[in-house]
């Protein structure tokens, strides 16, 4: 195996990836971690206090090489349909009709390049009523239903910030959109745009809720179904005032966890499927994770097949044996991180070079699309690229 294989199964992937916010960054990171070399064209700084540049921190710019270059000057689209030419595909996460604006939208890159793979990130999508209304993954996950299940009957829905929509209904779509793309691309020679809006793909991700639904175990009011209404799938308060989950939603994993809660026979417990008991046995079992902490109930079922885990905060995560033992967590120059998921039999274990700092990759990342020195110079003398801002 080559040095430039041993990267990852996507040695060989070259991704242009125009700076954003979010969901379009955080798919460069996966494509990056898997072993794709990722050119980002960053911004120069505003100067203005910008709490989204987070620097040295930005673990989703991770393996990437950094361009920074001025969309907005004269000639700046060249440079960028130049670079263009030799990838694969191209991520930006702009509104609808900024790319096309700046010179840089599908028709002109599908022109310099037939073969490309034209990723592009919304929320709302390239089309409909609200394409062009700002918005963030709380709005999308809102419209499309993602967020409906997210609480009990009588409080407000309320999901873990940025995951559901940005980087599950958002990156990984886009990532795979962008992966089927290039294989479509390396047998057809044809290129596409490849259309990730957080709206369809949150949707997307509520088909196995909507099959439960369609089955008669989901009903739409929240509180009444198999996976937010029983008492055996849920989360308690203990008495340290900490949490955690029980998901025995199988008979065998039900009588498990009444089992070695000392339960076995109480009639509030006979018919865990009858949803009429489960106010009540929901209301028992709060008392009973009420009067231990966290840790004692971590001993009475941690590794069993009642189908429990505590919750815990990511440092915490980081600590558990068995994160611990899959070197899940890692800190590395100085920022705790998850590592590259997920594995590969056939490749090392990858560990991904840090974020660079703004347009450190100027030098290699021209040279590689075939310019010279003097070029280079060129386009910085312009004030296209930027070195070192």
């Amino acid at each position: 195996m080559s040095e430039a294989e041993k990267r990852g199964p996507l040695a060989g992937v070259k991704i242009l990836e125009i700076a954003g916010i979010g969901p379009g960054p955080f798919a460069g990171m996966l494509l990056a971690d898997l072993g794709a070399t990722v050119i980002l064209v960053e911004r120069p700084p505003s100067g203005r206090p910008d709490p989204l540049d987070l620097g040295a921190n930005a673990i989703f710019n991770r393996g990437k090489q950094s361009l920074c270059v001025d969309l907005k000057a004269p000639r700046a689209s060249e440079l960028v349909l130049r670079l263009a030419e030799s990838c694969d595909a191209l991520i930006e996460g702009m509104r609808p009709g900024v790319m096309e604006r700046l010179g840089l939208g599908p028709d002109a890159c599908l022109k310099r390049n037939p073969r490309l793979v034209y990723g592009r990130m919304t929320g709302w999508g390239q089309s409909g009523p609200l394409a062009q209304a700002a918005g963030h993954d709380l709005n999308y996950i809102a419209l499309s239903g993602a967020l409906w299940y997210a609480g009990q009957p009588g409080q407000p829905p309320l999901a873990p910030p940025t995951l559901v929509g940005d980087l599950g209904g958002g990156a990984l779509y886009l990532a795979l959109g962008i992966l089927a793309g290039i294989t479509h691309a390396r047998t057809s020679g044809q290129g596409q745009v490849v259309d990730a809006a957080i709206v369809d793909c949150s949707a997307n991700l509520m088909n196995l809720l909507l099959s439960i639904h369609a089955g008669g175990h989901l009903p739409i009011a929240r509180g009444g179904g198999l996976l937010d209404g029983p008492y055996w799938y849920n989360t308690y308060r203990c008495a340290d005032g900490r949490d955690i989950t029980l998901g025995a939603l199988e008979p065998q994993f039900h009588r498990e966890l009444i089992e070695r809660l000392g339960l076995t026979g109480d009639p509030a417990f006979a018919t865990p499927y009858d949803a009429t008991t489960w106010p009540a046995a929901r209301a028992r079992l709060t008392s009973l994770f009420a009067g231990a902490p966290q840790a004692h109930w971590c001993k009475v079922l941690e590794g069993s097949d009642a189908c429990f885990a505590p919750v815990l905060d990511p440092t915490e995560a980081a600590a558990h044996p068995h994160l611990v033992g899959r070197a899940v967590y890692g800190v590395r120059d100085g920022v705790l991180q998850a590592a590259p998921a997920p594995r590969f039999s056939a490749f090392p274990e990858p560990a991904p070079a840090p974020p660079p700092a703004r347009g450190a990759n100027w030098s290699s990342v021209l040279g590689a699309c075939g310019m010279s020195p003097a070029e280079a110079e060129a386009w910085m003398a312009a004030g296209v690229v930027t070195v070192n801002p």
